[in-house]
């Protein structure tokens, strides 16, 4: 029997933007729930907007503005006749001073607990919690480091290489490596800085810095009747600046000794917490021991890979946990099938630091396929502006292993097309294709290793224009862009080429080595 919210809820509204925002509201429109979007004054015409059934606009461009602002959200939900907010995730997503002030305007707050949020998003109450119920943590500071002569206290104990941490922190904000005692007075100012302009908060905390870990989280999702399952594991160990840029589960490192260990774990720090709703427990993993990391008191980026092996629709849980149904199923029900793998696909140039590459989306061409899901929060025309995270869509394939799914989520990508920005759509496919991910023997340094690597070989070769399909891809993505703007042409990519239309008259140009031929038909 499906299980739905909408004898509770007739009306959400989600308090975020972009796929995310889109996404819940799909739940909501199988579910027969109405959907209300909020909007800055530079998303007015943004899909997510369109998606909702109703919109209200809640301030400028800024976050801080406008999705950061508690008051414009729930003054929107009040007009629309909403009864419950959903967070989405990042903004307001896991602020327990919002989750509060919706339950004080008499709506329903779709998440944990304010308390549990508390407990749980202080970093170091968590490794408290952590520790007292037996989960190994990282060594580290029991509470923030005051100032400059505390932290080095802490890191001449702990021995370098140590982590700052923002206590308020995720999202690889706030974090600082130091590798020896000259660096940590500039990485205690820097770090203390973003977490503060993150946060509002900036205390910090010291960690034994982990040198070749690999990042393995676990989904929990509990309800309020005392029902709480943790929902397989999820790679996470490719990463840039600390935030993941590839997903996989299962993992091709955790024995079924381990991963029952680790999931068991997590639900007793959940439960420790008294949490409900959906949460994610993430650990380090290093010589075949694991260390608590932090909890993520909200649904996360890359929950779709939990969703294509277990078949749930975690979005439709957290809607019947939030209205007080119980789950429906217990530990045993869990039967995770086949592998499944996605990529963050972001408006970044991988050449430059991964920086953000603003611009306006001129083109879009999304692969589909058997086992394929693309969760996008973009479409032609729409803005990708650095008042926002330059994540623009989320690439997900399933098979029933893990070989034939890296050979699917390929040529996915292979297919996929975006002309406006530069995106990392380039560097995924040759990630992809990277022998240690191919082999699943990689940590937490795979992404630079692959940089260096990427350097050194370009040193020492002569530039002799694109080599490769994604480098190739790329060269015609920037040609397209270019004819685009010089010509006002209408143009589409084609598998070899680009096509543009133009005084009645095709021309196709094509890729050869670092010139491009043009044929006119």
């Amino acid at each position: 029997m499906l299980v739905t919210a909408k004898p509770y809820f007739s009306k959400i509204l989600v308090a975020n933007r972009g796929e995310i925002a889109i996404r819940v509201f799909r739940t909501c429109h199988e579910s027969g729930i109405g959907t209300v979007a909020v909007y800055s004054e530079a998303d007015r015409t943004a899909p997510h907007v369109s998606a909702a059934q109703q919109a209200y606009p809640i301030g400028p461009a800024p976050a801080r503005q406008s999705y950061l602002v508690t008051e414009n959200i729930i003054e929107a939900a009040q007009k629309s006749g909403a009864e419950a907010i959903h967070p989405g995730y990042g903004f307001l997503a896991e602020n327990a001073d919002f989750a509060e002030a919706v339950q004080d305007a008499g709506l329903t707050w779709i998440g944990p607990p304010p308390d549990s949020m508390r407990l749980l998003g202080d970093k170091t109450a968590a490794r408290k919690v952590a520790a007292a119920h037996d989960v190994p943590i990282v060594p580290g500071t029991p509470e923030p480091v005051g100032d400059l002569a505390a932290a080095a206290a802490a890191g001449k104990e702990i021995g370098y290489p140590i982590i700052l941490k923002a206590v308020a922190g995720g999202g690889g904000k706030g974090m600082r490596v130091v590798e020896s005692p000259e660096e940590l007075e500039g990485a205690l100012k820097m770090a203390r800085s973003e977490a503060r302009s993150a946060f509002g908060d900036e205390s910090v905390y010291v960690e034994k810095y982990l040198s070749h870990p690999r990042h393995v989280e676990i989904q929990v999702m509990a309800d309020t009747h005392g029902n709480c399952v943790w929902l397989g594991e999820r790679e996470c160990s490719v990463q840039r600046r600390h935030q993941k840029i590839i997903e996989e589960t299962p993992s091709p490192i955790l024995t079924p000794e381990l991963r029952r260990e680790m999931g068991e774990a997590a639900v007793r720090l959940a439960e420790a917490a008294s949490y409900s709703g959906a949460g994610t427990v993430e650990f380090l993993l290093e010589a075949d021991r694991y260390y608590f990391l932090e909890v993520n008191t909200r649904l996360q980026v890359e929950h779709p890979v939990t969703e294509m092996v277990t078949g749930r629709d975690l979005v439709l849980d957290l809607l019947c946990v939030a209205a007080g149904l119980p789950l429906g199923y217990e530990q045993r029900d869990v039967q995770p099938q086949g592998s499944a793998i996605e990529v963050r696909i972001y408006a970044e140039d991988p050449d430059n630091n991964f920086f953000p590459s603003p611009g306006y989306i001129e083109y879009i061409n999304a692969p589909s396929g058997p086992g394929i899901r693309h969760d996008c929060g973009i479409d032609v025309g729409s803005e990708v502006t650095l008042h926002y995270d330059p994540l623009i869509a989320k690439l997900v394939a399933w098979a029933p292993d893990r070989a034939r799914a890296i050979s699917r989520i390929r040529r996915a990508l292979e297919e996929y097309q975006i002309i406006g920005v530069t995106t990392i759509l380039p560097f995924l496919r040759e990630l992809l294709s990277y022998e240690p991910f191919q082999s699943g023997a990689y940590d937490t340094n795979i992404v630079s290793q692959m940089v260096e690597e990427r350097k050194r070989h370009i040193a020492g070769r002569e530039i002799s224009g694109p080599s490769g399909e994604g480098e190739r891809y790329a060269f015609i993505a920037a040609v397209a862009a270019a004819i685009f703007h010089t010509s006002k042409s209408e143009g589409f990519i084609t598998g070899r080429g680009v096509d543009t239309q133009s005084k009645g008259h095709t021309s196709r140009w094509v890729s050869e080595g670092r010139e491009l031929r043009q044929w006119q038909e």
